[in-house]
């Protein structure tokens, strides 16, 4: 009896908690989006862009055109209702009509079917990028079946596609459930061209206004963010701006360098080498690094441990 009493003094507690504050809790609303099910739709387009790699392996040739019909049909329609559920839950909350959601949904699932084959054409480009780039790559399956940095790039492309199209809540989904599989945080918006490789890919983070161009390589621990947060005179943050660096073709970042700024440029066929941190344009074909630290080489007889840096 008295373990009851407690249970029913939490509960109470809970349901206070719930009314004394709105945030953090979607009560009584009708539309709500399925991490699970978006995440579904992630797993269908792997099968799609990569068939006999993902989902079935025993694809013969004169199968493939059954089965990509009903893989597409099956995207198709989790596709539309997942964007409808999104389109739906900004809508309400924001307190307006949700009658329209449907058909823009249809509208936008059309869209993004309509893109997969210039997307996938996008994507085979990384992939050779990645092996091109990579002495450790052993073949091109290995890539697409190994590698972390390919997986989170291939994820991006899509969600790129629907934050364009100015789908809520999906391509974040979809990009941070990437950034848990394979350390890479790309931000749906950045811009990416074709034949990008991020090599290792921990710990790279990519911010939501970067322009990257053709032929880019970062390595792990790249950061492609922001100087600062710009606020107005009420101190609320504005958004909208640009905030993150452009890389230009070409270009090579080497470990954990830090790129930021908005207006900063780092011009085509430039390098910058481990550990910069750059927050200037700078020129093209420029090589960019920092002075090597100094070392202090003792003899073992001379050697103190007294942990100096």
């Amino acid at each position: 009896m008295a373990d009851q009493d407690d249970l029913s003094r939490l509960v109470d507690s809970m349901l206070a908690s719930y009314r004394s504050d709105a945030r953090g809790r979607q009560i009584g609303k009708k539309f709500m989006p399925s991490r699970g099910e978006i995440l579904a739709i992630v797993d269908l387009l792997l099968q799609v862009f990569y068939p006999g790699y993902f989902g079935r392996q025993d694809l013969e040739e004169n199968a493939v055109e059954a089965h990509l019909h009903e893989l597409l049909g099956t995207l198709r329609d989790k596709l539309t209702t997942q964007i409808e559920l999104c389109l739906c839950f900004c809508d309400e909350s924001a307190g307006r009509s949700t009658r329209a959601c449907l058909e823009h949904a249809r509208e936008q699932a059309a869209r993004l079917l309509a893109r997969l084959p210039e997307i996938r054409a996008t994507l085979i480009a990384d992939v050779q990028a990645a092996y091109d780039g990579d002495p450790a790559a052993d073949s091109l399956d290995e890539v697409i079946l190994a590698y972390p940095g390919l997986l989170a790039v291939t994820v991006h492309r899509v969600a790129h596609e629907l934050y364009a199209m100015g789908v809520p809540l999906m391509p974040r989904i979809m990009s941070e459930w990437a950034h848990a599989q394979t350390g890479a945080d790309i931000h749906p918006g950045a811009s990416i061209g074709p034949s990008f490789f991020i090599d290792h890919a921990t710990g790279v983070v990519v911010g939501e206004t970067t322009s990257i161009g053709r032929g880019v390589k970062l390595y792990q621990g790249v950061t492609l963010g922001a100087l600062s947060v710009p606020r107005d005179e009420r101190g609320r943050v504005i958004r909208g701006t640009k905030r993150h660096p452009t890389v230009e073709d070409g270009v090579t970042v080497y470990a954990n360098t830090t790129v930021l700024g908005g207006s900063t440029v780092v011009s085509r066929d430039s390098v910058l080498g481990g550990s910069v941190f750059l927050t200037k344009s700078v020129p093209a074909g420029s090589r960019v690094a920092v002075k090597p630290p100094e070392l202090s080489l003792r003899s073992h007889g001379e050697w103190v441990l007294d942990f100096e840096i």
